[in-house]
Protein backbone atom coordinates (compact mmCIF):
# COMPACT_ATOMS: atom_id res chain seq x y z
CA UNK A 1 0.00 0.00 0.00
CA UNK A 2 1.21 3.72 -0.92
CA UNK A 3 2.32 5.27 1.96
CA UNK A 4 0.46 8.71 3.11
CA UNK A 5 3.18 11.95 3.43
CA UNK A 6 4.83 12.05 6.95
CA UNK A 7 3.23 14.75 9.46
CA UNK A 8 6.88 14.96 10.29
CA UNK A 9 9.83 15.50 7.87
CA UNK A 10 12.41 13.06 6.80
CA UNK A 11 15.45 13.69 9.04
CA UNK A 12 17.59 12.86 5.57
CA UNK A 13 15.72 14.09 3.09
CA UNK A 14 19.04 15.40 1.29
CA UNK A 15 20.23 12.55 -0.36
CA UNK A 16 16.48 11.89 -1.79
CA UNK A 17 16.34 15.98 -3.01
CA UNK A 18 19.95 15.26 -4.52
CA UNK A 19 18.66 12.14 -6.85
CA UNK A 20 15.85 14.14 -7.97
CA UNK A 21 18.53 17.26 -8.74
CA UNK A 22 20.61 14.70 -10.79
CA UNK A 23 16.84 13.59 -12.85
CA UNK A 24 16.17 17.52 -13.19
CA UNK A 25 20.03 17.94 -14.53
CA UNK A 26 19.13 15.64 -17.03
CA UNK A 27 15.86 17.27 -17.96
CA UNK A 28 17.25 20.76 -17.55
CA UNK A 29 20.12 19.37 -20.35
CA UNK A 30 17.86 18.44 -22.77
CA UNK A 31 15.87 22.10 -22.37
CA UNK A 32 19.37 24.37 -23.39
CA UNK A 33 21.54 21.73 -25.17
CA UNK A 34 19.22 22.02 -28.03
CA UNK A 35 20.00 25.76 -29.25
CA UNK A 36 23.44 24.81 -29.45
CA UNK A 37 23.00 21.84 -32.12
CA UNK A 38 20.62 23.64 -34.22
CA UNK A 39 22.93 24.28 -37.00
CA UNK A 40 23.95 20.55 -37.20
CA UNK A 41 20.17 19.32 -37.03
CA UNK A 42 19.23 21.37 -39.65
CA UNK A 43 21.99 20.10 -41.68
CA UNK A 44 21.14 16.68 -40.89
CA UNK A 45 17.80 16.45 -41.07
CA UNK A 46 17.97 19.33 -44.66
CA UNK A 47 16.07 21.78 -42.91
CA UNK A 48 16.42 26.01 -42.06
CA UNK A 49 17.96 27.03 -38.90
CA UNK A 50 14.36 28.56 -38.66
CA UNK A 51 12.63 24.87 -39.16
CA UNK A 52 15.22 23.31 -36.75
CA UNK A 53 14.33 26.01 -34.03
CA UNK A 54 10.80 24.97 -33.94
CA UNK A 55 12.22 21.63 -32.09
CA UNK A 56 12.75 24.48 -29.31
CA UNK A 57 9.09 26.20 -29.65
CA UNK A 58 7.34 22.43 -29.70
CA UNK A 59 9.07 21.25 -26.65
CA UNK A 60 7.84 24.36 -24.77
CA UNK A 61 4.16 24.26 -25.91
CA UNK A 62 4.15 20.47 -25.43
CA UNK A 63 5.46 21.09 -21.92
CA UNK A 64 3.26 23.98 -20.86
CA UNK A 65 0.23 22.17 -21.91
CA UNK A 66 0.60 18.59 -20.96
CA UNK A 67 1.98 19.55 -17.53
CA UNK A 68 -0.92 19.74 -15.36
CA UNK A 69 -3.01 17.16 -17.96
CA UNK A 70 -0.24 14.74 -17.08
CA UNK A 71 -0.37 15.93 -13.48
CA UNK A 72 -4.35 15.02 -12.99
CA UNK A 73 -4.00 11.76 -15.14
CA UNK A 74 -1.45 10.39 -12.21
CA UNK A 75 -3.27 11.87 -9.07
CA UNK A 76 -3.64 8.36 -7.66
CA UNK A 77 0.19 7.58 -8.20
CA UNK A 78 2.29 7.45 -5.56
CA UNK A 79 5.42 10.20 -6.13
CA UNK A 80 7.74 7.18 -6.98
CA UNK A 81 5.42 5.35 -9.50
CA UNK A 82 5.04 9.10 -11.43
CA UNK A 83 8.92 10.51 -10.92
CA UNK A 84 10.22 7.09 -12.81
CA UNK A 85 7.26 6.58 -15.15
CA UNK A 86 8.46 10.40 -16.13
CA UNK A 87 12.20 9.45 -16.80
CA UNK A 88 11.01 6.64 -18.76
CA UNK A 89 8.73 8.93 -21.06
CA UNK A 90 11.18 11.44 -20.92
CA UNK A 91 14.15 9.06 -22.27
CA UNK A 92 12.18 7.40 -25.00
CA UNK A 93 11.67 10.62 -26.14
CA UNK A 94 15.55 11.58 -26.31
CA UNK A 95 15.87 7.69 -27.79
CA UNK A 96 13.28 8.53 -30.31
CA UNK A 97 15.28 11.57 -31.10
CA UNK A 98 18.43 10.20 -31.64
CA UNK A 99 16.63 7.55 -34.46
CA UNK A 100 14.24 9.88 -35.89
CA UNK A 101 15.36 9.37 -39.88
CA UNK A 102 12.85 12.30 -40.29
CA UNK A 103 11.83 16.33 -39.78
CA UNK A 104 8.54 15.11 -38.59
CA UNK A 105 9.57 12.43 -36.44
CA UNK A 106 12.32 14.49 -34.68
CA UNK A 107 9.33 16.91 -33.74
CA UNK A 108 7.02 14.13 -32.52
CA UNK A 109 9.77 13.00 -30.35
CA UNK A 110 10.43 16.15 -29.01
CA UNK A 111 6.60 16.42 -27.43
CA UNK A 112 7.06 13.30 -26.35
CA UNK A 113 10.17 14.07 -24.38
CA UNK A 114 8.83 17.27 -22.68
CA UNK A 115 5.99 15.28 -21.90
CA UNK A 116 8.34 13.39 -19.63
CA UNK A 117 10.45 16.23 -18.72
CA UNK A 118 7.10 18.39 -17.37
CA UNK A 119 5.89 15.41 -15.15
CA UNK A 120 9.32 14.93 -13.69
CA UNK A 121 10.14 18.53 -13.00
CA UNK A 122 6.73 19.47 -11.49
CA UNK A 123 6.14 15.91 -9.37
CA UNK A 124 10.03 16.37 -8.19
CA UNK A 125 9.43 20.16 -6.86
CA UNK A 126 6.56 18.81 -4.78
CA UNK A 127 8.24 15.75 -3.47
CA UNK A 128 11.30 17.44 -2.32
CA UNK A 129 9.36 19.78 -0.41
CA UNK A 130 7.47 17.61 1.40
CA UNK A 131 10.19 15.06 2.05
CA UNK A 132 11.65 18.00 3.78
CA UNK A 133 8.89 19.79 5.53
CA UNK A 134 7.98 22.94 5.88
CA UNK A 135 10.79 24.77 8.09
CA UNK A 136 13.50 23.48 5.10
CA UNK A 137 10.97 23.49 1.92
CA UNK A 138 13.10 26.39 0.44
CA UNK A 139 16.45 24.56 0.62
CA UNK A 140 14.97 21.01 -0.30
CA UNK A 141 13.58 23.24 -3.64
CA UNK A 142 16.64 24.88 -4.04
CA UNK A 143 18.75 21.32 -4.16
CA UNK A 144 16.14 19.87 -7.31
CA UNK A 145 16.89 23.39 -8.83
CA UNK A 146 20.53 23.21 -8.31
CA UNK A 147 20.31 20.17 -11.06
CA UNK A 148 18.82 22.48 -14.01
CA UNK A 149 21.48 25.65 -13.32
CA UNK A 150 24.25 23.13 -13.60
CA UNK A 151 22.69 21.30 -16.66
CA UNK A 152 22.67 25.63 -17.16
CA UNK A 153 26.59 25.95 -16.50
CA UNK A 154 28.15 21.84 -17.30
CA UNK A 155 25.63 19.94 -18.86
CA UNK A 156 24.58 22.25 -21.63
CA UNK A 157 28.06 23.18 -22.73
CA UNK A 158 29.17 19.29 -22.69
CA UNK A 159 26.26 18.49 -24.79
CA UNK A 160 27.21 21.04 -27.65
CA UNK A 161 30.94 19.87 -27.26
CA UNK A 162 29.99 16.35 -27.75
CA UNK A 163 27.36 17.20 -30.84
CA UNK A 164 30.47 19.29 -32.60
CA UNK A 165 33.18 16.66 -32.03
CA UNK A 166 30.76 13.29 -32.95
CA UNK A 167 27.29 14.29 -33.97
CA UNK A 168 23.97 15.62 -32.52
CA UNK A 169 22.43 12.20 -31.90
CA UNK A 170 25.27 11.59 -30.04
CA UNK A 171 24.29 14.28 -27.64
CA UNK A 172 20.31 12.96 -27.61
CA UNK A 173 22.12 9.51 -26.50
CA UNK A 174 24.18 11.49 -23.99
CA UNK A 175 20.88 12.87 -22.64
CA UNK A 176 18.68 9.70 -22.88
CA UNK A 177 21.45 7.69 -20.54
CA UNK A 178 21.19 11.02 -17.68
CA UNK A 179 17.92 10.61 -17.53
CA UNK A 180 18.17 6.75 -17.00
CA UNK A 181 20.77 6.90 -14.59
CA UNK A 182 18.47 8.21 -11.91
CA UNK A 183 15.81 6.06 -11.73
CA UNK A 184 17.19 2.98 -9.67
CA UNK A 185 18.19 5.34 -7.22
CA UNK A 186 14.56 6.68 -7.18
CA UNK A 187 12.78 3.38 -7.67
CA UNK A 188 14.60 1.51 -4.81
CA UNK A 189 15.07 4.18 -1.98
CA UNK A 190 12.26 7.01 -2.51
CA UNK A 191 9.59 6.86 -0.38
CA UNK A 192 6.24 5.80 -2.02
CA UNK A 193 4.17 8.66 -0.75
CA UNK A 194 1.22 10.05 -2.74
CA UNK A 195 1.79 12.06 -5.63
CA UNK A 196 -0.79 14.77 -4.99
CA UNK A 197 0.04 15.00 -1.18
CA UNK A 198 -3.28 14.10 -0.30
CA UNK A 199 -2.27 11.27 2.14
CA UNK A 200 -5.41 8.82 1.97
CA UNK A 201 -4.38 7.32 -1.09
CA UNK A 202 -7.76 7.97 -2.73
CA UNK A 203 -6.15 10.16 -5.75
CA UNK A 204 -9.48 12.21 -5.42
CA UNK A 205 -9.16 14.51 -8.31
CA UNK A 206 -11.64 16.91 -6.81
CA UNK A 207 -9.55 17.76 -4.12
CA UNK A 208 -6.64 17.64 -6.52
CA UNK A 209 -7.95 20.81 -8.90
CA UNK A 210 -9.33 22.26 -5.70
CA UNK A 211 -6.65 24.81 -5.20
CA UNK A 212 -7.42 26.72 -8.29
CA UNK A 213 -10.01 28.02 -6.54
CA UNK A 214 -7.62 30.29 -4.42
CA UNK A 215 -7.27 33.46 -5.75
CA UNK A 216 -3.69 33.92 -4.20
CA UNK A 217 -2.70 30.88 -6.58
CA UNK A 218 -4.36 32.15 -9.79
CA UNK A 219 -2.52 35.59 -8.74
CA UNK A 220 1.01 33.73 -8.09
CA UNK A 221 0.54 31.44 -11.49
CA UNK A 222 -0.16 34.91 -13.37
CA UNK A 223 2.48 36.74 -11.35
CA UNK A 224 5.03 33.78 -12.89
CA UNK A 225 4.09 34.71 -16.19
CA UNK A 226 4.77 38.18 -16.10
CA UNK A 227 8.01 37.56 -13.89
CA UNK A 228 9.61 35.16 -16.11
CA UNK A 229 8.46 37.06 -19.00
CA UNK A 230 10.92 39.45 -17.67
CA UNK A 231 13.88 37.71 -16.58
CA UNK A 232 13.89 35.48 -19.25
CA UNK A 233 14.07 37.97 -22.62
CA UNK A 234 17.34 39.38 -21.63
CA UNK A 235 18.86 36.00 -21.40
CA UNK A 236 17.45 35.38 -24.69
CA UNK A 237 18.63 38.20 -26.43
CA UNK A 238 21.89 38.36 -24.32
CA UNK A 239 23.76 38.19 -27.66
CA UNK A 240 22.09 41.40 -28.64
CA UNK A 241 22.07 43.49 -25.59
CA UNK A 242 25.86 42.85 -24.76
CA UNK A 243 27.20 42.98 -28.38
CA UNK A 244 29.66 45.47 -27.94
CA UNK A 245 31.07 43.77 -25.06
CA UNK A 246 30.93 40.73 -26.64
CA UNK A 247 31.09 41.58 -30.36
CA UNK A 248 30.63 38.45 -32.90
CA UNK A 249 33.84 39.37 -34.13
CA UNK A 250 35.41 37.42 -31.09
CA UNK A 251 34.25 34.11 -32.07
CA UNK A 252 31.86 33.43 -29.51
CA UNK A 253 34.53 33.62 -26.67
CA UNK A 254 33.07 36.22 -24.92
CA UNK A 255 29.73 35.50 -25.01
CA UNK A 256 30.76 32.34 -23.42
CA UNK A 257 31.95 33.63 -20.60
CA UNK A 258 28.97 35.66 -19.80
CA UNK A 259 26.99 32.64 -20.25
CA UNK A 260 28.90 30.78 -17.84
CA UNK A 261 29.11 33.84 -15.28
CA UNK A 262 25.50 34.00 -15.50
CA UNK A 263 24.89 29.62 -14.86
CA UNK A 264 27.51 30.13 -12.31
CA UNK A 265 25.57 33.49 -10.20
CA UNK A 266 22.40 32.46 -10.90
CA UNK A 267 23.01 28.88 -8.76
CA UNK A 268 24.49 31.04 -6.13
CA UNK A 269 21.44 33.10 -6.23
CA UNK A 270 19.15 29.95 -6.28
CA UNK A 271 20.52 28.29 -3.20
CA UNK A 272 20.64 31.22 -1.56
CA UNK A 273 16.83 32.29 -2.14
CA UNK A 274 15.93 28.66 -0.66
CA UNK A 275 17.69 29.81 2.66
CA UNK A 276 16.16 33.03 2.44
CA UNK A 277 12.59 31.84 1.64
CA UNK A 278 12.78 29.24 5.05
CA UNK A 279 14.23 32.08 7.12
CA UNK A 280 12.19 34.71 6.27
CA UNK A 281 9.55 33.57 4.08
CA UNK A 282 9.20 32.90 0.03
CA UNK A 283 6.78 35.72 -0.37
CA UNK A 284 9.12 38.72 1.00
CA UNK A 285 12.29 37.49 -1.05
CA UNK A 286 9.95 37.31 -4.26
CA UNK A 287 9.27 41.05 -3.63
CA UNK A 288 12.72 41.93 -2.52
CA UNK A 289 14.16 40.34 -5.63
CA UNK A 290 12.15 41.39 -8.27
CA UNK A 291 12.11 44.95 -6.91
CA UNK A 292 16.53 44.78 -6.86
CA UNK A 293 16.02 42.59 -10.00
CA UNK A 294 14.12 45.73 -11.91
CA UNK A 295 17.14 48.03 -10.70
CA UNK A 296 19.32 46.02 -12.33
CA UNK A 297 17.78 45.56 -15.53
CA UNK A 298 17.08 49.14 -15.68
CA UNK A 299 21.20 49.65 -14.94
CA UNK A 300 21.66 46.99 -17.79
CA UNK A 301 22.58 49.47 -20.48
CA UNK A 302 25.15 50.78 -18.51
CA UNK A 303 26.68 47.79 -18.16
CA UNK A 304 26.65 46.80 -21.86
CA UNK A 305 29.72 48.59 -23.56
CA UNK A 306 32.80 46.88 -21.82
CA UNK A 307 33.27 43.24 -21.11
CA UNK A 308 34.12 44.24 -17.33
CA UNK A 309 31.21 45.57 -17.44
CA UNK A 310 29.08 43.63 -18.81
CA UNK A 311 30.59 40.56 -16.29
CA UNK A 312 29.45 42.65 -13.52
CA UNK A 313 26.28 43.02 -14.79
CA UNK A 314 25.50 39.61 -15.42
CA UNK A 315 26.56 38.50 -11.96
CA UNK A 316 24.13 40.61 -10.03
CA UNK A 317 21.51 40.25 -12.94
CA UNK A 318 22.04 36.25 -12.84
CA UNK A 319 22.01 35.75 -9.40
CA UNK A 320 18.61 37.67 -8.96
CA UNK A 321 17.12 36.04 -12.09
CA UNK A 322 17.84 32.27 -10.42
CA UNK A 323 16.53 34.01 -6.75
CA UNK A 324 12.67 33.85 -7.98
CA UNK A 325 11.63 30.31 -9.09
CA UNK A 326 12.19 28.46 -5.87
CA UNK A 327 10.57 31.02 -3.18
CA UNK A 328 7.78 30.87 -5.76
CA UNK A 329 7.57 27.50 -5.57
CA UNK A 330 7.64 27.52 -2.18
CA UNK A 331 5.42 29.90 -1.96
CA UNK A 332 3.06 27.60 -4.51
CA UNK A 333 3.24 24.70 -2.34
CA UNK A 334 2.42 26.33 0.83
CA UNK A 335 -0.63 27.68 -0.51
CA UNK A 336 -1.91 24.64 -2.32
CA UNK A 337 -1.30 21.93 0.49
CA UNK A 338 -2.83 18.75 -0.61
CA UNK A 339 -3.16 19.95 -4.36
CA UNK A 340 0.72 20.66 -4.75
CA UNK A 341 1.00 18.00 -7.34
CA UNK A 342 -1.53 20.00 -9.51
CA UNK A 343 -0.37 23.41 -8.87
CA UNK A 344 3.23 22.54 -8.83
CA UNK A 345 2.46 21.35 -12.36
CA UNK A 346 0.60 24.64 -13.36
CA UNK A 347 3.09 26.97 -12.29
CA UNK A 348 5.88 24.60 -14.64
CA UNK A 349 3.06 25.71 -17.60
CA UNK A 350 3.08 29.44 -16.46
CA UNK A 351 6.92 28.98 -16.75
CA UNK A 352 7.30 27.24 -20.62
CA UNK A 353 4.55 29.95 -21.30
CA UNK A 354 6.70 33.20 -19.97
CA UNK A 355 9.92 31.69 -22.34
CA UNK A 356 7.31 31.51 -25.72
CA UNK A 357 6.12 35.29 -24.54
CA UNK A 358 9.83 36.26 -23.96
CA UNK A 359 11.21 36.00 -27.52
CA UNK A 360 7.63 36.88 -28.95
CA UNK A 361 8.01 40.70 -26.91
CA UNK A 362 11.92 40.41 -27.31
CA UNK A 363 11.54 40.40 -30.66
CA UNK A 364 9.36 43.28 -31.00
CA UNK A 365 11.10 44.99 -28.16
CA UNK A 366 14.64 44.51 -30.56
CA UNK A 367 13.21 46.47 -33.23
CA UNK A 368 13.60 49.86 -30.92
CA UNK A 369 16.69 49.02 -30.04
CA UNK A 370 18.57 46.45 -27.86
CA UNK A 371 19.21 48.66 -25.50
CA UNK A 372 15.77 49.15 -24.70
CA UNK A 373 15.07 45.61 -24.25
CA UNK A 374 16.06 45.49 -20.56
CA UNK A 375 13.73 48.39 -19.70
CA UNK A 376 10.84 46.57 -21.17
CA UNK A 377 11.72 43.46 -18.76
CA UNK A 378 12.50 46.20 -15.84
CA UNK A 379 9.15 46.86 -16.17
CA UNK A 380 7.64 43.45 -16.25
CA UNK A 381 9.72 42.44 -12.84
CA UNK A 382 8.10 45.41 -11.02
CA UNK A 383 4.87 44.44 -12.05
CA UNK A 384 5.35 41.31 -11.18
CA UNK A 385 6.90 43.17 -7.40
CA UNK A 386 3.17 44.60 -7.15
CA UNK A 387 1.27 41.30 -8.07
CA UNK A 388 3.06 39.58 -5.48
CA UNK A 389 2.45 42.01 -3.05
CA UNK A 390 -1.41 41.79 -4.03
CA UNK A 391 -1.78 38.33 -3.48
CA UNK A 392 -0.52 38.71 -0.27
CA UNK A 393 -3.65 40.52 0.29
CA UNK A 394 -6.05 38.71 -1.38
CA UNK A 395 -8.50 36.37 -0.04
CA UNK A 396 -8.79 33.03 -0.69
Amino acid sequence: MTTALRAEPLTRWRPHAAVLAFGAFAVGTDGFVIAGLLPSIAASLHVSVAAAGQLVTVFSIAYAVLAPVLAALTASWSRRAVLVTALAVFAAGNAITALAPGYGMVLLSRALAAAGAALFTATANATAAALAGERERGRAIAIVMLGVTSSLVLGAPLGTVIGGLLDWRATMWLVTGLGLLAVPAIALRLPATQANGDGDGTGDLRAFLAPLRDRRIIILLATTVVAFTGIYMPYTYVSEIFAPAAPAASGGSALAVLLLVYGLSGTAGNLTAGQLADRYGPRRVIVAVTLVLTAAFALTPLGRHTLPAAVATIVVVGFLSFSVTTPQQHLVITLAGPGAGMVTSLYQSALYLAVSLSGGLGALALEGGAARLPYLAAALTLAAAALTFAGGRARR
